[in-house]
This record gives C-alpha cells, sequence and structure tokens, in this order.
C-alpha cells in the first residue's frame, strides 16, 4: 500500500476527512484506524437505519470507552447524525473520524458542523512525493491524481465510469441539480477552461444556461470537492491586473477525459495546460498535508503577462513551464513581476530541463524533480535555498 502523506496516526480531536470520490479516504482510515469503530453509510441497512432514526447512534455508542475512535464514511448522507455525534463528543469523549465527498448537503441543511470541535482535513489523489519511485510524469499528466486511474491498467473505462457516477450518485441522486444534459454540457466547458480566468457570461453562452447558473455550477464543483478556485493576487498593485479568479480540477485525468485528451507528449499545448494543473496539485497537496501557512494566488495584468502561482504575500513566484529548454521568453513574466514587486523573495521556474541553473537576475530555473524535493523538504524559500552559480539565459 502507498503511504499516503497526510497523517492522522497522532490524532486526539474528531475532525472531518473530506475529497473527492475515490481520492482514497476510506482506505486511509481503515489503515490509520485499524481498531475503529465503523459505520459505513454507503451500505444500504446502514443508512435507512440512522437516515430514519438518528439516535441510534447515541444508543450502539453511549457505552463505548472514550479511547475509541468512531469513523462513519459518506457522513453527509445523513446529516442529523452529526447533532448525536455532538452531544458523543460533549458527553462521553469520543473521538470521531467523519468522512465526506461533499459537504453541501450539510451546509444546505444547516448541519451542525461540531462549532471548532472538529479538526478538517481534506484529501487529495496522489502526489509524486508520496509515490516516490513509482512516479512517472507522463503517466501521471495523462491518467490523473485517482489513485484507481493511476494503477488502473483500464484506466480509460475507469474515467468514464467515474464521471458517470459523480454525475449520476453525486450531482441527481444528492439533488444537487436536476438538470443533468445541462450541467454535463458545463462539465465539458469547465474542462477546457482548466487552469483559465473565469468568464461566467461567455461560458453561460456556450452551454445555454445563465451566468448566474454556471456560477452555481461551479460552486457545485467545489463543494463536491471537484476543484478549486485560484484567486487573482490584488495586493499594493502599481498596473492594472485582473481580479477574477481561475479554475483547477483536482485531477487532470478528468480533465482529460472530458475534453478528450488522449497519449498527452511533450511539446504540445495540451501537455503544457496539464503540467500546470499537476504543479498545482502538487502545491496544494504540500500546503494541506503539512499545514504550511501559505496562500496560493495568481497574478496577471491587463496585458496579459501572467505569473501562474504566488505563494503568500509575494514571498514566492512560480511559473510552470512544460518545456525542455527555458528561454529568455519563459522568462519575460517573472521580470515583469519583479518591477512591480521589488521585494519579491524567490522567483521560479519549474520545467522539464535536467539541472538546476540561476539567471543573473535571480529567477532559479529548477526541473521538476528538484522542485519536488525542495518543496517536500519545506526548502523553497531563499532562507533555505542551496547557493548556485549564476548563469545568462539564452
Amino acid at each position: 500500500m502507498i503511504q499516503r502523506a497526510l497523517d492522522l496516526k497522532q490524532t486526539k480531536k474528531s475532525f472531518f476527512l473530506w475529497g473527492q470520490r475515490q481520492t482514497g479516504k476510506s482506505s486511509l482510515l481503515k489503515a490509520t484506524f485499524p481498531q475503529a469503530t465503523y459505520i459505513d453509510l454507503l451500505r444500504s441497512d446502514e443508512f435507512l437505519k440512522f437516515a430514519s432514526t438518528p439516535s441510534l447512534l447515541r444508543e450502539r455508542l453511549f457505552k463505548h470507552k472514550t479511547t475509541d475512535i468512531v469513523i462513519i464514511d459518506e457522513v453527509q448522507k445523513v446529516p442529523m447524525l452529526l447533532d448525536e455525534v455532538h452531544y458523543l463528543i460533549e458527553n462521553k469523549g469520543l473521538i470521531f473520524g467523519l468522512c465526506g465527498s461533499s459537504a453541501r448537503k450539510l451546509k444546505r441543511n444547516h448541519a451542525n458542523l461540531l462549532g471548532g470541535r472538529a479538526h478538517r482535513h481534506e484529501l487529495l489523489g496522489f502526489s509524486a512525493y508520496e509515490l516516490g519511485n513509482s512516479f512517472e510524469l507522463l503517466k501521471m499528466i495523462n491518467r490523473g491524481y485517482l489513485p484507481t486511474h493511476y494503477l488502473e491498467e483500464d484506466y480509460p473505462l475507469a474515467m468514464e465510469s467515474y464521471v458517470g457516477d459523480y454525475l449520476k450518485e453525486e450531482i441527481l441522486s444528492e439533488g444537487i441539480s436536476q438538470n443533468i444534459p445541462a450541467f454535463s454540457r458545463f462539465l465539458e466547458v469547465a474542462a477546457i477552461g482548466d487552469t483559465e480566468i473565469l468568464n461566467f457570461s461567455n461560458i453561460g453562452r456556450e452551454t445555454a444556461v445563465t451566468s448566474k447558473t454556471v456560477q452555481s455550477y461551479y460552486e457545485i464543483l467545489v463543494d463536491t470537492l471537484v476543484g478549486s478556485f485560484l484567486p487573482a493576487y490584488t495586493k499594493r498593485m502599481k498596473r492594472r491586473t485582473r481580479n477574477s479568479s481561475k479554475f483547477y480540477f483536482h485531477d487532470v485525468g478528468v480533465v482529460n477525459f472530458l475534453t478528450h485528451r488522449r497519449n498527452l507528449s511533450k511539446k504540445t499545448p495540451s501537455f503544457g495546460k496539464a503540467f500546470e494543473n499537476w504543479i498545482f496539485h502538487e502545491l496544494q497537496c504540500f500546503l494541506k498535508y503539512s499545514h504550511t501557512n501559505y496562500t496560493i494566488s495568481y497574478w496577471q495584468l491587463t496585458t496579459g503577462i501572467e505569473v501562474d502561482f504566488i505563494l503568500g504575500d509575494m514571498e514566492i513566484a512560480i511559473e510552470a513551464k512544460g518545456s525542455e529548454r527555458i528561454t529568455s521568453d519563459h522568462l519575460k513574466n517573472l521580470r515583469e513581476l519583479k518591477t512591480d514587486f521589488k521585494l519579491v523573495k524567490e522567483r521560479i521556474i519549474v520545467c522539464l530541463e535536467n539541472e538546476i541553473r540561476k539567471t543573473q537576475d535571480g529567477i532559479l530555473i529548477l526541473p521538476y524533480q528538484e522542485f519536488l524535493n525542495r518543496l517536500w523538504s519545506h526548502s523553497l524559500t531563499p532562507e533555505t535555498m542551496i547557493s548556485f552559480e549564476t548563469e545568462q539565459v539564452r
């Protein structure tokens, strides 16, 4: 079994574990807490029992020892159970692991989210760090990050089933949207726009729904943990910048399937977009699992000059370039950024080059393997960087 980077072993407090379908939440919980009391609401008998009488949870667990941990899988299916969980935490000191693929139903029904009595964790698909020697860039770029698809030989069929199950079970059966044909069209258009700035009006015209409906559809993708908004960096601007958000799907394999991209190879525009999605994924995994206090945003002037990722308050600026040779054209955006933000601490290009280089004006060019090493060892910041001889980039 591949060791996940999210460590729950030392937990002494109840927690929510969220993650899109098939990220491996249940497997992680069973491996981490093999002796736990396990309640799986995907089982029809368990679901019907607790949906009709939530108090059965209290009756079943009230005599448990306070050191026990209780796992409730797919907790969003029975929101009323959270009142019973609250009671058992307060009166019996029980620790709960509450697992789910969507908080939308809980929010919509004003469910008891335990008011600070539970930590919040999110599990994403495989990171390259977790895969170790099993990591292959082209395989991940094509198949995506979800464990079942990365490891499955017949992954196109697995992906088709995944998207179909998402529409049928997550969207339709949970009553999130009754207009499945419109939502399906939206999914395809949204996938084409992965990594790009959102324009709800344009997307609405392409999908034949209102811009307000498009906005609500994106909120569904966020609530079901299928993707994330990336906000614009808008502090202390000297020139006019974009302030609309971008959107990134949490699994590039889903994007490939919805856009009919097959067998992505280097030196193509589609590979470049997928590479950018993957770098965002690695950043998210690291920040969520290490609890590092960095926000992620992007920066773009209205002229189109753009830097993919800004970490924190201009501490680190990162460009993702799926290129095997970085030239001055690849560096112009980070150089423009420096004219507005003299105090940006580190500028980095992550790419497919084989060697680490640094330009005369201080831009660090990192092969993706070295980027991963430094990211996961907390060594991206200038204070912990190794010094390299500068090299003029031609």
